[in-house]
């Protein structure tokens, strides 16, 4: 009995660690080989880091990785273990894929696919990874830290307004007011798609049904 529960228990995490993989790879993707080459970024610390980048050419993945240490510290007294740990894994997984996927050629230099294909592809991963409770830190494990005090905050509201702010910086680091406009649209197609694929079951439709058979209904 002892063994089989110890099977499924492997199994069980074998699954989870593997669909964070998948939503690590997709967010990956939709930085290194979208946002990053067209100086975009979805805000967080892959904005931060899109900056150091072409300032200071440091790799995206390690940057974001140093970035998130102090975050995680915060977050080992704030939320669950399983979350921290599973929060290390994707924080570790994200920053690994985006270095391996900046050796590849960008599938576009045009702006305008860069945030849309970037934007969806992100969003996806980002929804995929909060729902089975984990986070690649940045802003969706900032937060689960914000939502351990206010739970009543949706995840999708407190990562846009800090992404805001990073593309903020980023607009003022590039100097042209385009990066802010095509990021932005990123930023809303990744809260849309964190609102469809992690939120949409928080979502109520309400019937009336006026009758004057009240009794009998």
């Amino acid at each position: 009995m002892n063994k089989n529960r110890l099977k499924i228990k492997v199994i069980t995490k074998l699954k989870v660690y593997s669909i964070l993989t998948i939503g690590s790879i997709l967010m990956a993707a939709g930085v290194s080989l979208f946002l990053l080459p067209n100086e975009l970024s979805t805000g967080g610390f892959a904005g931060i880091a899109t900056i150091i980048y072409y300032l200071f050419k440091l790799p995206v993945g390690t940057t974001m990785l140093i970035l998130n240490i102090p975050l995680l510290i915060l977050a080992y007294f704030k939320v669950g273990k399983k979350l921290f740990i599973r929060s290390i894994y994707g924080t570790v997984a994200l920053s690994v894929f985006v270095d391996i996927f900046d050796k590849f050629m960008p599938l576009t230099q045009d702006k305008f696919l860069g945030c849309i294909y970037g934007g969806i592809l992100s969003g996806i991963g980002t929804a995929i990874i909060l729902r089975y409770n984990a986070s690649t830190g940045g802003s969706d494990l900032l937060s689960y830290v914000i939502r351990s005090f206010k739970p009543q905050y949706r995840s999708s509201t407190l990562i846009l307004i800090t992404d805001t702010i990073i593309i903020t910086l980023n607009v003022i680091v590039f100097r042209t007011i385009e990066v802010g406009l095509y990021s932005a649209i990123a930023i809303y197609l990744i809260g849309k798609m964190i609102d469809i694929i992690f939120e949409g079951i928080n979502f109520a439709k309400v019937l009336l049904i006026i009758s004057p058979k009240y009794n009998e209904i």
